[in-house]
């Protein structure tokens, strides 16, 4: 498989340097070959929430509001601007003029709409989370559910579009800058099936339009999709934008890490994600270009409350004093790398620096042991093999480094490994049979909720308890009508979670990219915000 995807990119970076098949006029190549870790998911994007998935929709959709080059901030994008009523009830969107659809469709506020109604119409399987996640979890529910936000969206004219919600959500503008909200062809959603989804909830059959006619207004357009070898997309002539050089995308599927770093070795490819720490230093001294995104996730190391040794705070406070969190870092991350000391970035609105910090001090953990009568104390520590996250690049050797902090101060660990799919997910967050966890969060867009109301809104057998002053407090705080207001919320929910210590927050690791030298101008985004049009690629 390795030599068959090597092979692969081989003819694609050969078709590359062809004058007559991929050759700016300046004599520049116009073909990107960026490895993706796997296969897209799909390539309808409402009906998507992996990273792969995403990677590709950016280039060929676009929504009403994208994000500030560099930053998880929102900004303009199809709407070139909009106005949200005192209330917080009615958004009124103006949009950018002289935009087609790749099938030629009219980009206008009846496609918008469309785009709205459908994603609050999906019935049945449609709703499973294995589909339409984020309009489940941003709008909170469906037409025929109750608790959804959303009510009506109305084209006043061609140009204009206006969503009434029921009730106030504040990081709606943030959410729209997901991929899972981009703007689609109507034409093409009704000529190809999107809806008909077959199958069921734990293994959906995907419709025609999602594995071959995805159809969106960005600069590129699809091509071809060869599972488990490669996606390929061409740039979109009509594009209302910025064209750019890359005329051609291609994305060789190469799941293993090594694979990956040896394929940019070898030149078959321009680049890849996800660079291992111990390859950073090795791929610069090799000449190639290493690009860091901004911290936007945390690594945290959960304590499970279902297990009765983690019950009492003294036990919990202990861990937290046990943790060498800087040694961490520099043994395990890549270097720019923070610590934690928030579930939450510093980049996000309504992180505080008035939290409990539990600071390293082995002397205070064996003594807070004792006055708990745990001295002795033997847990379970489950973390994740075989994969590599933006927020957990190496499991085993942070680990490792966490293991050895607690073994220090008296406690005996009991490794539990486990493969991260399906089987560790599965138990972390479906399975309250666990004691210590390691496991993250990237952000999907800039909103406090996004970070500490997916891990304590309610309760979840990942931390094994149910505080409803606390899960109350996070959701209040969504519901803020003044941002000011809203912060000072989300601030004050920060130091109730840190003061109960449910999980202790221990970095923002940062992800790299790796490059040949010639790639220029990579659109590095800490929420992966990268479209490829921008790019230059020298010689």
């Amino acid at each position: 498989m390795a030599l068959a995807l090597t092979a692969c990119a081989e003819s694609d970076r050969d078709a590359a340097q062809d004058p007559d098949a991929s050759a700016t006029s300046d004599g520049g190549r116009d073909t990107f070959i960026f490895a993706a870790s796997a296969d897209p998911a799909s390539l309808d994007p409402a009906f998507a929430n992996d990273g792969e998935s995403f990677r590709v929709a950016r280039q060929i959709f676009e929504g009403l509001v994208g994000t500030v080059p560099g930053t998880a901030d929102p900004a303009p994008l199809l709407a070139e601007s909009w106005e949200v009523s005192d209330d917080g009830l009615t958004y009124t969107f103006d949009l950018k003029e002289g935009v087609t659809f790749h099938d030629g469709t009219p980009f206008d506020a009846e496609a918008v709409c469309f785009n709205f109604e459908r994603w609050n119409n999906f019935t049945g399987i449609l709703q499973s989370e294995s589909l339409s996640y984020y309009w489940g979890k941003v709008n909170g529910g469906f037409a025929n559910t109750e608790n959804g936000k959303y009510e009506s969206c109305e084209a006043q004219d061609e140009s204009t579009a206006v969503i009434s919600m029921k009730s106030p959500l504040p990081e709606f503008i943030s959410a729209l800058s997901l991929p899972s909200f981009s703007m689609q062809s109507p034409t093409a959603l009704q000529e190809y099936a999107a809806d008909e989804v077959g199958g069921d909830e734990a293994a959906p059959v995907l419709p025609e339009y999602a594995t071959a006619h995805p159809t969106g207004t960005g600069p590129f357009q699809f091509g071809s999709w060869t599972r488990d070898q490669q996606v390929e997309l061409t740039a979109y002539p009509d594009y209302w934008g910025e064209q750019g050089q890359v005329q051609r995308i291609v994305f060789p599927i190469i799941s293993d890490p090594t694979a990956r770093r040896q394929a940019l070795q070898a030149g078959d490819i321009d680049g890849y994600d996800l660079v291992g720490p111990a390859d950073v230093q090795a791929l610069e001294d090799e000449g190639f270009q290493i690009v860091n995104r901004d911290p936007f996730n945390v690594l945290y190391l959960g304590m499970n409350q279902a297990n009765p040794e983690l019950a009492d705070i003294r036990v919990r406070q202990a861990i937290a004093h046990a943790i060498n969190k800087e040694s961490m870092v520099a043994q395990t991350l890549p270097e720019g790398t923070e610590v934690a000391t928030n579930f939450v970035p510093p980049a996000v609105e309504g992180w505080s620096d008035a939290v409990e910090t539990y600071d390293y001090d082995p002397d205070l953990a064996r003594q807070l042991l004792a006055e708990a009568g745990k001295s002795d104390l033997t847990i379970d520590f489950n973390y994740p093999t075989n994969v590599s996250r933006p927020y957990m690049p190496s499991p085993e050797q942070t680990f490792q480094s966490v293991a050895a902090d607690l073994e220090e101060v008296g406690i005996t660990v009991n490794p539990v490994p486990e493969a991260w799919s399906p089987d560790y997910l599965d138990r972390i967050q479906g399975n309250p049979d666990h004691g210590l966890h390691l496991l993250g969060w990237t952000g999907d867009y800039n909103d406090t909720y996004n970070f500490i109301g997916v891990f304590f809104g309610a309760p979840s057998n990942e931390w094994g308890f149910t505080d409803p002053e606390l899960h109350d407090a996070i959701n209040a705080a969504r519901y803020q009508a003044s941002k000011d207001e809203q912060i000072a919320a989300y601030e004050a929910a920060n130091e109730a979670i840190l003061a109960k210590l449910p999980g202790v927050p221990l970095a923002h690791p940062v992800p790299s990219l790796a490059f040949k030298p010639e790639i220029q101008g990579y659109p590095a985004s800490p929420v992966q915000d990268e479209v490829y049009n921008v790019i230059t690629i020298d010689g």
